[in-house]
């Protein structure tokens, strides 16, 4: 049975953010989300009318995973989504070059590190996932 609540599911963890922040979508703007993320102690912050592009490195993020990964797969299963949206995660991260990173991938420029590095971080990132 799902419980039924003021919060909504993203506060029902156990600390509430200390910032909500969101575009000026409807959804966003009505009283009925923004009291509850009030409730919540939360602020709410919102993008300034037409900025757009303050979304646009997630934005591109979830079009790469669309495109590169759910459209391409029949999922059989939550679980196999799961793991394969995991190995999707960390070929993006670590083996997939980025043109905006003068083809560098993002662990290499978060990491700071050289080739054998990445190898030891990328093994142990397998051995973690599902």
């Amino acid at each position: 049975m799902i419980e039924r609540t003021n919060r909504p599911l993203a506060l029902k963890t156990q600390a509430a953010p200390e910032i909500c922040n969101t575009d000026q979508g409807s959804q966003f703007t009505s009283p009925r989300f923004t009291e509850r993320v009030l409730a919540a102690g939360a602020q709410v912050s919102m993008d300034g009318r037409g900025r757009v592009v303050d979304n646009i490195f997630t934005e591109r993020l979830w079009r790469s995973i669309k495109y590169e990964e759910v459209y391409l797969h029949d999922y059989d299963s939550p679980r196999e989504a799961l793991q394969s949206l995991g190995r999707y995660f960390h070929f993006y991260n670590f083996e997939r070059p980025h043109q905006m990173l003068k083809y560098n991938t993002p662990a290499d420029l978060y990491y700071q590190i050289d080739q054998a590095q990445s190898t030891l971080i990328r093994r142990k990132e397998e051995s973690t996932l599902f």
